[in-house]
């Protein structure tokens, strides 16, 4: 088993956030640069609770960071999580394309 650092990325965190629809909106809407709350509440149907809650999720995975200037939050991106699950995804995804491979070959040496 594997032991985590401290200095490395919740997975786990990352990929709940991720899981919905309004927090994956969210952060392309902060990729294109930093937002405030309203800006980012604006294209949705949900209550500025609903849409500080989600807010906070990201916050808590490590994908945003929300910065307080005077009466407005800012939220920015930060895409060093982001970058952690995607280098999990792709251990995998090599994994399966070999296997894939593997199956493949091994149809064809049937076929014969």
């Amino acid at each position: 088993m594997v032991e985590q650092s401290s200095d490395d990325p919740d997975l786990d965190a990352i990929f709940q956030a991720l899981a919905h629809p309004i927090r994956r909106d969210i952060l392309e809407q902060v990729a294109d640069g930093p937002e405030s709350v309203g800006e980012l509440a604006e294209p949705h149907d949900v209550s500025l609770a609903a849409v500080s809650k989600h807010l906070h999720m990201l916050e808590d995975a490590g994908l945003i960071e929300i910065e307080k200037d005077g009466r407005v939050r800012r939220c920015h991106l930060t895409a060093a999580p982001l970058s952690a699950a995607f280098g999990w995804l792709t251990r995998y995804r090599v994994f399966w394309e070999d296997r894939f491979d593997a199956l493949a070959i091994h149809l064809e040496e049937e076929d014969q």
